[in-house]
C-alpha cells in the first residue's frame, strides 16, 4: 500500500464520502481515513431527508413563552444537560445574536443558493450509483394537530414559494386521513412538502457514495485522525498500514472536528445537538405511507429499512456524556397515540450529534492559518442533504476551479479562531 497521498480526507461520514469522491474525480490522489465503515457514525441516524426546501436553518427561538417552556426542560422538542448549557453558553449567545430576524434573513439569502443544488448533487451521485431503490421522490409532510400550527405552517409555505420558489401542497385533515388511513387522531391540515427527496437507509447511500469514490481511484484506510501532525512537507496520520503522509488534509469530522482544531491552534465556535432514533415494527395490518413530521409532537416517523424510525429534536449535552433517552421515550408515547407502533426493533435508541455553528452555516474551505489544510464541517441540521453539495464547493476551491457559488458566506476565516 501507498503510504503517500496528495489529499487525506478525514471523517467517513456523508460529508468526508463526498468530499473525498468529488476531489477523487478531478483526478487528485486520495485517502479517505477514518476509524469505521463509511456511514456509521453521525450520518447513519437522520430522518432521511434531501431537503432541497430547507432554505432557512433552524434558528435559536426568539419567542419569551416558547423559551420559558424549553427552560422547564419538559417537552418533547428540546432537553438540556444544565452542566452542557453552561459549558456552550458563548456558542448558544452568538446562536441567538444571529436568529435576531434582519441578521437571520441575510443568512437565510446566503444558505438558500447553497442548499437549492442539493437535489441536483444528490441525483447525479444516486443516478450513477444506482441507488435509486434507497429514495422515494414524492417529498415528506408536515402534520398540524392544531388549527393555529396549521395556519402558521399555510403561512411559512406561502412565503417560502414566493421568496424562493417552494413548491407545496396545503393538505385538509380528510386528505390526510385518506393518505395515512392508520393515523389514530384528528389533524387540523398538514403541508406536503412536495419536492425533496427521503432516504430509507442514509447510511446505504453513504455505503453507495463510497463506492463512486473507489471506482474513481480513491482508497481508504482505517486511521485515527487525532494522530494528525504536521511536517515541512504536509501532514501525517496514523493508519492500519503505518504513517501516512499527504500534502493537503481536509477535516470532516462532524461532531469531533473541534476536537482536532483546537489542537492545531482554531476556536471556532462550534456545539453540538445531540439526538436520537428508534425503530419500531408497525402494529399488524397497519402502513405509513409517508415520512411524517409532527411539528406539536416534535418528532418524525419516517418508514425506513430497518423499520418505522422515531427521530427526537434536540439534546444539548457533553458530546460523548452517557445516553439519556428522556425524548425519546417521551416522543415514543406521544407517537404511540398517534400511529400504531409495535415493539422497537432494536434493543436500544442509537444516538448521535449534530455538529452546528452560531451562524447556521456549515464551515467551507481553506483554514485560516494553514495553506494546506482544508474544513467541511458544522452543516448542523443538513448534514445528509448538504454533503454532495458542500464537497463539490470543496473541491473546486482546493482544485482553483470556479465555485459554482458564493464560497464566501462558508468560509472559515468568518469566525475570529
Amino acid at each position: 500500500m501507498n503510504r503517500k497521498a496528495e489529499i487525506v480526507v478525514l471523517g467517513a461520514g456523508i460529508v468526508g464520502v463526498s468530499a473525498a469522491l468529488h476531489l477523487a474525480r478531478r483526478g487528485r490522489d486520495v485517502v479517505l481515513v477514518d476509524r469505521q465503515h463509511p456511514g456509521l457514525a453521525t450520518s447513519y441516524g437522520n430522518a432521511g431527508l434531501i431537503q432541497s426546501e430547507g432554505v432557512m436553518p433552524h434558528a435559536f427561538p426568539r419567542d419569551p413563552l416558547l423559551l420559558w417552556r424549553y427552560a422547564l426542560n419538559a417537552t418533547p422538542h428540546t432537553h438540556y444537560h444544565l452542566a452542557a448549557l453552561v459549558g456552550i453558553a458563548p456558542q448558544l449567545l452568538q446562536y441567538w445574536w444571529h436568529s435576531e430576524p434582519k441578521r437571520y434573513q441575510a443568512i437565510v439569502r446566503s444558505y438558500a443558493p447553497f442548499i437549492a443544488q442539493s437535489l441536483p448533487e444528490h441525483k447525479a451521485l444516486i443516478d450513477e450509483a444506482g441507488a435509486h431503490d434507497l429514495i422515494r421522490k414524492n417529498g415528506w409532510v408536515q402534520v398540524c394537530r392544531s388549527a393555529r400550527a396549521r395556519d402558521e405552517a399555510f403561512g411559512e409555505a406561502e412565503y417560502l414559494e414566493a421568496e424562493f420558489g417552494v413548491k407545496s401542497g396545503r393538505i385538509g385533515g380528510d386528505a390526510l386521513g385518506r393518505m395515512e388511513p392508520h393515523l389514530m387522531i384528528s389533524l387540523a391540515g398538514a403541508v406536503h412538502w412536495q419536492e425533496p427527496w427521503t432516504v430509507r437507509d442514509p447510511a446505504a447511500l453513504t455505503t453507495a457514495y463510497f463506492g463512486l469514490f473507489g471506482a474513481a481511484g480513491g482508497r481508504f484506510l482505517s486511521g485515527d485522525a487525532r494522530s494528525l501532525g504536521d511536517t515541512a512537507n504536509g501532514w501525517t496520520v496514523s493508519a492500519e498500514t503505518g504513517p501516512l503522509t499527504a500534502r493537503e488534509v481536509v477535516i470532516c469530522l462532524g461532531p469531533w472536528s473541534g476536537d482536532l482544531t483546537r489542537g492545531l491552534g482554531y476556536r471556532l465556535p462550534l456545539f453540538g445537538k445531540r439526538g436520537y432514533h428508534r425503530h419500531f415494527a408497525p402494529a399488524p395490518g397497519a402502513e405509513l405511507n409517508n415520512w411524517l413530521y409532527d411539528a406539536e409532537g416534535g418528532y418524525f416517523l419516517t418508514p425506513m429499512r430497518a423499520g418505522i424510525r422515531l427521530t427526537t429534536g434536540v439534546e444539548f449535552a457533553r458530546r460523548d456524556a452517557p445516553k439519556t433517552p428522556v425524548q425519546i421515550d417521551r416522543t415514543t408515547q406521544i407517537a404511540r397515540g398517534f400511529f400504531p407502533l409495535g415493539e422497537p426493533v432494536e434493543p436500544e435508541p442509537w444516538m448521535g450529534t449534530r455538529p452546528c455553528t452560531p451562524d447556521m452555516k456549515p464551515i467551507v474551505g481553506r483554514a485560516p492559518r494553514h495553506d494546506n489544510l482544508w474544513f467541511d464541517f458544522g452543516h448542523a441540521h443538513h448534514g445528509l442533504t448538504l454533503g454532495p453539495v458542500s464537497g463539490r464547493l470543496l473541491a473546486d476551491l482546493m482544485t482553483g476551479e470556479t465555485p459554482f457559488t458564493d464560497p464566501a458566506p462558508f468560509r472559515p476565516s468568518r469566525f475570529a479562531g
